[in-house]
């Protein structure tokens, strides 16, 4: 049975579909085109054309457009979830962010986190699925991807286009790309 509670202060626009239980505190802002099933949505929060199901989006966490977040996940307050961003089975930490076109899945993401544009967590191995853990005040560059299982501690800055395949002590700062080469065009 579905039990549904919106707060009289929330506003929904067109095309909002809630589906099974569903919690939508105070000053919630939920634009056209989102589906939210089975989570909560605390005060404050705004989102914009996104799909939520059986997960938790903190206060004053701003979400999409076009961010899917599922799988019992856990977004913190003051968050900033962007566009073409997905969520899968992770915890996000109170005052991260990610902007842009990232994958987060089987992840533990500290707090003061900045995620820049393709960031990836590679999760799964062929057999089974792994998690990664990112400390608090961590930077990780775009195009970077976290191959799980692995631990980057507080305070590291990982380098734009860098893999990452150990663990990163804390205040790491971590560059793991191929050097780049230029050759004469050849006639």
């Amino acid at each position: 049975m579905e039990n549904q509670k919106i707060s009289k202060s929330a506003s929904l626009d067109s095309n909002v579909r809630l589906i099974g239980n569903v919690v939508i505190e105070e000053n919630v802002k939920i634009f056209g085109d989102c589906q939210i099933e089975n989570s909560v949505i605390r005060a404050g929060a705004t989102i914009k054309s996104s799909y939520i199901i059986d997960s938790t989006v903190g206060e004053g966490t701003t979400v999409g457009p076009y961010a899917h977040i599922k799988m019992n996940s856990v977004i913190g307050k003051n968050c900033r979830i962007g566009n073409f961003v997905e969520i899968k089975n992770s915890n996000f930490g109170d005052f991260s962010k990610c902007a842009h076109l990232t994958y987060i899945g089987d992840a533990d993401v500290g707090e003061n986190v900045n995620l820049g544009c393709g960031v990836v967590f590679a999760n799964y191995d062929g057999k089974e699925k792994h998690r990664s853990k990112v400390g608090n005040n961590v930077f990780v560059g775009c195009n970077c991807n976290i191959i799980a299982p692995c631990e980057i501690e507080d305070g590291c800055f990982i380098a734009a286009g860098t893999t990452i395949t150990k663990n990163l002590p804390t205040n790491s700062f971590c560059v793991g790309r191929v050097k780049q080469e230029v050759k004469p065009k050849r006639d």
